[in-house]
């Protein structure tokens, strides 16, 4: 719209007779581009090449009347926001609610008062030159939050990344487990939501923000010694109940987070999946014993993931499984170790996870530097 400085801004002036454009463009012409149109078909075809920025438009023409023409013009997108002031020779009441109903936004008897029709023209177009500056500002910030928001992501994105590394770094016996964890749950989760597999919950979730939360699942082993988190075999029944703890510490160092930053919704989920990624469907988890549905669904999916990455890839305790049988021990502990509806969905997705797993096995490790990146 030409709405620049120094610059005319543009009227239309449609009246079918001769008289009227030309009086209206005599007093219109000092101030304004105006372009007489003698129909609303003589408008419409000069609007695929000028957008004006006001509209005066006679009521009473054959073919189409003015108020044929608004309504066509109100139901395009790229002509409903120029202001359109009707011209009419006689209106009634009922005749100005009925124009300003459909869009109008004034009316103009003829024949034409010059200092009147500047002045209401002026006026409109001053609110209309408003109306654009605020949406431009209005865009702009937009914009600016969109651009805040991105960074505030990355930033978070930068944090549990860095955070991850320390566990993945310091558990040499786990390697790239976070970043094939983060993929189980995204085609975990693909498939729930395709399959209309706990819907209510699923369609509430930043589906980005879930997996960059679930990176913290295990953040709680940070504070387990190397002794044990390294340990180059089995552990003792009193070394495991210390290995078990990470998880509490992990609420706990979550929880310091919340209170000291502004990431209250994204470190609720985190705190979801680090407390509830070892509790089991029949109850024997740990650490609070939880039973079905009381784990958080967060904690339910997480299960499943790290069992199988934990089950499929090699431990100081262990050798790694196919993916053959580390799908079937998951499959076997449906209704005991795991929800049945998550097994049943993961039942149809074994290759998938298998090729996740073969994607980001150890020996591809990226370096800290590249993590980071």
């Amino acid at each position: 719209m030409q709405t620049l400085k120094n610059k005319k801004q543009t009227i239309m002036l449609v009246d079918d007779n001769k008289t009227n454009l030309a009086m209206g463009k005599t007093i219109l012409g000092e101030h304004y581009d105006v372009y007489p149109l003698p129909s609303a078909d003589k408008m419409f075809e000069f609007l695929k090449r000028v957008i004006p920025d006001l509209i005066l438009l006679d009521i009473n023409m054959p073919v189409m009347n003015g108020c044929e023409a608004i309504t066509l013009l109100k139901a395009d997108a790229q002509f409903e926001d120029i202001p359109v002031i009707f011209v009419t020779a006689n209106a009634s009441e009922s005749d100005e609610y009925e124009g300003l109903a459909l869009g109008a936004v004034d009316y103009i008897t003829k024949p034409f008062s010059p200092s009147l029709l500047l002045r209401r023209i002026e006026n409109h177009l001053l609110s209309r030159n408003q109306q654009v500056r605020l949406q431009e500002y209005n865009d702009n910030l937009l914009q600016m939050v969109k651009e805040k928001t991105q960074q505030l992501f990355k930033m978070q994105d930068a944090i549990m990344h860095n955070m991850a590394d320390l566990v993945e770094f310091r558990d040499l016996s786990t390697g790239r487990h976070i970043s094939r964890t983060q993929e189980y749950l995204r085609v975990l989760v693909e498939k729930l939501l395709a399959e209309g597999i706990y819907v209510d919950e699923l369609s509430v979730w930043d589906i980005p923000m879930m997996l960059l939360s679930s990176q913290l699942h295990d953040v709680g082993k940070i504070a387990i010694s190397d002794t044990i988190l390294n340990k180059p075999g089995k552990l003792t029944p009193e070394e495991f109940k210390i290995m078990k703890t990470h998880v509490e510490r992990g609420v706990e160092i979550l929880e310091r987070m919340e209170h000291s930053a502004q990431f209250d919704d994204f470190l609720k989920q985190a705190k979801l999946f680090a407390s509830g990624h070892h509790e089991k469907w029949d109850g024997s988890g740990y650490p609070k014993g939880l039973k079905g549905l009381d784990i958080p669904l967060e904690g339910r999916i997480m299960a499943i993931a790290d069992v199988y990455d934990a089950l499929i890839t090699s431990r100081p305790y262990k050798p790694p499984m196919s993916a053959d049988e580390s799908a079937q021990i998951i499959i076997d502990g449906t209704g005991t170790h795991f929800d049945p509806l998550l097994t049943q969905t993961f039942a149809s997705l074994q290759d998938d996870f298998a090729a996740i797993a073969q994607e980001y096995a150890d020996d591809q490790a990226p370096s800290l530097c590249e993590a980071a990146a």
